[in-house]
């Protein structure tokens, strides 16, 4: 059951690390006064963030290992729902992409980042992980294919812990990078925030559409059953 439900779990919990706009905004708190306790602070709003979302979710779908409950419909028709949203999205974050030539630029929000008080950076890692609506499908999406597996007790909180700290690796990656590396690391956290700018349409784009399909396909296996 734990093989199960991990694997069952890993590829939201990659789409959700594989987020551009955390990893930015991670990379431009460390970079600013009071670096290494915002990044830190960040870091464990967006873990506890995520481990809120996936436990609430475990908590209203407990009964959904039983193909014919009603929890195991509803959570077959919110996958085909949720699949299709993420499809429409990354759809139209692919056309809205920068074309060759266009300057990809920073977010407005993310500008004074690099001055964030204590608490900002605590709720803005809690809300860019519990409250951010593709996160939030991604994880519904992933905590209840854990229970669909039967997983119980220890195994139950395992599957969860592992989608938890693998949604999190790059950001909480880029800060043990940070804290550890030095001026060398600075250097490689600001080319890869670079990246993730020029990149973060097609990145998500792809993610999105991918994930999408997959989560869509699920749920109308599902119903078919």
């Amino acid at each position: 059951m734990l093989i199960q439900a991990v694997g069952a779990v890993l590829p939201m919990a990659l789409a959700v690390a594989l987020s551009p706009f955390p990893v930015i905004g991670t990379v431009l708190i460390l970079a600013g006064r009071q670096g290494r306790r915002n990044g830190l602070l960040f870091t464990a709003g967006w873990i506890a963030g995520l481990g809120v979302a996936a436990t609430l979710v475990v908590v209203v779908f407990g009964g959904a290992d039983d193909p014919e409950s009603p929890s195991s419909a509803i959570a077959d028709w919110g996958r085909v729902f949720a699949g299709a949203a993420l499809i429409v999205l990354g759809a139209r974050t692919w056309w809205q992409r920068p074309r060759a030539g266009d300057e990809a630029e920073t977010p407005r929000w993310m500008a004074s980042l690099d001055d964030v008080s204590a608490l900002r950076a605590l709720v803005l890692g809690l809300l860019l992980s519990g409250a951010n609506p593709k996160n939030l499908v991604l994880t519904a999406s992933a905590a209840t294919s854990i229970v669909e597996t039967g997983a119980h007790d220890g195994d139950l909180i395992v599957a969860v812990t592992v989608f938890v700290l693998v949604g999190s690796c790059t950001v909480l990656g880029a800060v043990i990078i940070h804290l550890l590396g030095g001026q060398r690391a600075a250097s490689f956290l600001e080319s890869v925030r670079q990246f993730m700018i020029t990149n973060s349409a097609v990145i998500t784009a792809i993610v999105l559409l991918l994930l999408g399909a997959s989560i869509l396909g699920e749920g109308l296996s599902g119903l078919g059953r």
